[in-house]
């Protein structure tokens, strides 16, 4: 799956300021990854990050540990 066939969104808390990241869930069931990307290079670099990885990141900043 290349990155252009990926379906990538960012928050709906996201203001247009430009300061936000781009994830495609897309391939978190079947490769237990979530690719990651600087909304403002969708051409850029795409980083890869386990599943575990990432749902541990989300809990983090909802409960204001990271």
């Amino acid at each position: 799956m290349t990155s252009e066939s990926l379906r990538w969104f960012k928050s709906s808390y996201s203001e247009n300021g430009g300061q936000c990241i781009e994830v495609a869930a897309d391939l978190a069931a079947s490769l237990g990854t979530v690719p990651v990307r600087d909304s403002k290079r969708p051409d850029g670099p795409v980083l890869t990050v386990p599943t575990a990885a990432f749902v541990a990141f989300v809990a983090g900043v909802k409960d204001g540990t990271v």
